[in-house]
Order: C-alpha cells, then structure tokens, then sequence
C-alpha cells in the first residue's frame, strides 16, 4: 500500500502512499527485544470507519516488496490526495444513488395512493428517465469551468429538488418534481465517475470505479430501508422523500475539501474532435444493456408487490438482502477488471447476470431470491469494467460531454424498455416472458463490447487519447 524510506536517524517515513503523516519506528531492547511503533494520519472523510480496521491490520501485517496489495486496497498505490479525492467523490456517489433510486423505489406506492394504472405508472418512469437531456448542460459546464465546480453544484441542486417530491399534490406532479431531481443525480454520479477516473493511477481506474458503485450501492441502500416508510399510510411514500435533505452535509464537505482532478488542470485542448466510431460503440452497449436492465429494476418492486404480495417492508428486506452481498462483486469485479482486464471479465460476467436475472422473474420463494443474488453478484462484477469505457475512450476536453451523451443514450433506452413493459403488461403478458426477450440486449452488449472494444487495462489515459498532454505522476 505505500513505499517507504529510510531516514538519516533510522524511522522509516512513507515515499508513496496514502497517508497524510506517516512514521515507523524501531527499536531494541538490551534483552534483544524488537519494538516497532507505526504512526499514522490516513484522511478518508465519510469512509474512514470502514477501512480503520483493514488498514491496522495491513500495517500490522505488512507484505513483502512486490506481493499484490490485499484484496480490498486497489492495485496501485495511493497517494493521500487520490484517496481523500475518491472517498469524497464516493459520498458524491452515496448522494447521487439516493437521487436515481427514490422515484423507482416510491412510484408503486406514490401510484397507489394516487390511484394510477401500471400503464401510468410505466409512462412516469419512461418521462423521469428522459429527463435526462437535463445532465447534458451540466456535462458542457464539467468540460468548460471543471468538475470540481459542477460536483459541487450538483451536489446541493440534488437533495433539494428530490425533497420537492414530498409536496407533489398529483402523480403527474410528482413525475414532473422527479424529472428534474433525477437528471441531477445522473449528472451527479456520471461526473463523480469522471473525476474518479482522471485522478486515479492506470491500474487502479476500475477498482476506484467500484469503490463509487459500492457507495452508490449503500445511498440507494439508504433509500430501500426507508421505504419501510411507505407502509404509513397512503402518504407515508413523502417521508421519503424528505430524508433527502440528510445529503446536504456531503455537498458542504465537498465544497470545503475537493480538488479539481490533475488532468483537468492540466493544459489541454477544450474542444477536440468526437471520436464518433468510439462514441457509437460505447453508446449501443449502453443501448442495448439498459433495455433490460432499467425496466429489470424499475418493475422489481411491482413485481414483488403485485405478483409475489411483498409488502413495502418485505420489499426492502428482499433488496438489502440481495443487493448487499452483491455488493461485493463490485469489488472483486473492479480489481480484476484492472488486473486481468475488462473484456474478459465482460465476457463472462454479462451473460451469467442475465440469465440469472431473468430466472428470477420466473422463480418463487428462496429460489428467487438465491437467484436474485447471483444475478446481482455477476451484474457487479461486470459493472465497473462496462463502466470504465465511458471516461477512457475520450480525451479531457469532451469527457464530459461524452459521458452525458452515453447516459443519456441508456436512460433513453431504459425509458423505450420500460414503456415496452408497462405496455405488454396491460395485455397480459408474464413478466418472465418480457424479461427473457429485453434480456437479449444483455448479451448484445457483452458481444459488442468483448469483439469491438480495445482493452484498457493496464494503460494511461494519455495512451488511449494521445490528443491529451502527459502529466506528471502524482506521488
């Protein structure tokens, strides 16, 4: 995890690594006994009580020069300004998941007591998802004045327009409340992602995006145990939307203590050319995976409402039960996408989830939800090296700009695959049936991406776009 050196009185002080101040002494007794004392200042805000003990345990235990660094740190090492940087772009993320998961998790209530039809219900999450072209602005803003200053931005318009939803006097209202909100979270975490990527070494890019989908995975976590809420009568959905005023205090931590990513700051040039065959490819993956995924996991909760006769609190118990453990796929899946490679991990990961996924709109009882786990699990594996494309096939200047364009292609198409399904579901088909044929785009997108996308891993982003300068290494 870092590289020491010795100094002139014999302590040992760190060359490269995480930590903000860092001392190792030792020292001998006369009877031969052997003291080491390690001191340290390691600066994770948000995060810091997750890795206190792992990270004792390492420096307890150190590794021989030249082992892998253990399972949970990521492949490279750290400097104190990449990891303060990404636990503080992981509370972004933390904030952003709320924001993309409260209107998903609250419209079947929020429909319920509104009185609306599932084919309404499936119109409200195509219109929210096609609010999308809203990022886009922001996207152009990250491009030209920096990400640091639209994170920040962001991070305050978020939770505000969310908490919105709370007073809606309609349905339609409602919708029209979260349209808003939702793009901004969407923004949000896309620029969180961007900036993650461009502060962190070649080797480590997809674990850190794993770590930011592992923290998005915990603020939606947030937003599926507060559906217990819900179950307090037909207005009990807006105490929900309320809770998203606890977000507040990670935009005023962000403002106060993010930097703007290195690569930003470095001289480049602002508007190069698109690379357009790079653009369509990334883009028809996104395409193609969110006609399954969204409507996968927009209709879960209707599903299990409706088919199964969860209520709102089994409904949250059967998410955190399935999606924590999955959760750890993130990271497995992150590092060996840096290690192995992407496109294998794809290769293998993609098709498994969707089978599993599909599976469990089919099953019943502990099945479903053995099944539900595994799809979630290889979903996560895959996730980071998917993810990973989006910010190294573009150069700084339109890195932006070409991540919102991508989302806004899969929130779009997610939008098509959830009218689709509100729609045969009115005529009666299963939601098995349905989801097995959208789950075909699952498997287009692992074939488009293992035989058409060049493999990252390994490499720096200035090899991948050489229209951008080298920087200097950060140590």
């Amino acid at each position: 995890m870092l590289d020491e050196v010795e100094g002139p009185d014999g302590t040992f002080q760190q060359h490269l690594g995480p930590f903000h101040h860092y001392l190792r002494t030792v020292a001998t007794d006369p009877d031969g006994t052997v003291h080491e004392t390690v001191q340290y200042g390691l600066y994770l805000p948000w995060f810091g009580i997750i890795f206190r003990w792992p990270m004792r345990r390492a420096l307890r235990h150190p590794r021989t020069p030249g082992s892998p660094s253990p399972w949970w740190a990521p492949p490279d090492k750290l400097t104190a300004r990449q990891t303060s940087a990404l636990a503080l772009l992981a509370a972004a993320a933390m904030s952003a998941a709320f924001a993309n998961t409260l209107f998903t998790q609250t419209s079947t209530f929020a429909a319920d007591g509104f009185h609306a039809s599932d084919r309404m219900l499936g119109a409200s999450g195509a219109i929210v998802r096609v609010g999308v072209v809203i990022a886009l602005p922001f996207a152009y803003l990250a491009d030209r004045m920096g990400r640091r200053r639209t994170i920040v931005l962001l991070a305050w318009l978020t939770p505000l327009f969310c908490a919105l939803g709370a007073l809606s006097p309609s349905f339609w209202v409602l919708t029209g409340s979260q349209t808003i909100a939702r793009p901004l979270g969407l923004a949000l975490s896309m620029l969180a992602t961007v900036a993650a990527a461009e502060d962190m070494p070649r080797n480590s890019r997809a674990y850190a995006l794993s770590l930011l989908a592992m923290a998005s995975g915990m603020g939606a976590g947030v937003a599926v145990a507060a559906l217990k809420l819900a179950d307090f009568g037909d207005n009990g959905w807006r105490l929900v939307y309320l809770i998203s005023l606890i977000w507040l205090p990670i935009a005023v931590s962000l403002g106060r203590h993010l930097d703007e990513t290195r690569r930003f700051e470095t001289v480049h040039r602002m508007s190069p050319p698109l690379n357009r065959r790079r653009l369509g490819m990334v883009a028809l993956v996104a395409l193609t995976s969110n006609l399954f995924i969204a409507p996968a996991s927009y209709f879960q909760n209707n599903y299990l409402d409706k088919v199964r006769g969860y209520s709102a609190g089994g409904i949250a118990l059967f998410t955190l039960a399935v999606g924590t453990p999955a959760s750890l796929g993130l990271i497995i899946g992150g590092r060996m996408s840096d290690v192995i490679g992407r496109r294998k991990i794809i290769a293998i990961c993609t098709p498994l989830s969707a089978a599993c996924l599909v599976a469990a709109f089919f099953a019943a009882g502990s099945a479903m939800w053995f099944i539900a786990l595994g799809g979630g699990f290889t979903a996560a594996m895959a996730y980071p090296a998917f993810a990973v494309y989006r910010s190294e096939m573009f150069p700084t200047g339109n890195r932006g700009m070409a991540n919102g364009l991508i989302n806004t292609t899969a929130l779009l198409a997610g939008s098509l695959g959830i009218l689709l399904v509100g729609v045969l579901r009115d005529h009666g088909s299963s939601y098995g049936s349905v989801m097995a044929f959208l789950g075909l785009g699952q498997l287009a997108a692992a074939w488009v991406a293992f035989r058409h996308y060049p493999e990252t891993a390994h490499l720096e982003l200035e090899q991948l776009n050489p229209e951008d300068p080298t920087i200097v290494s950060a140590d």
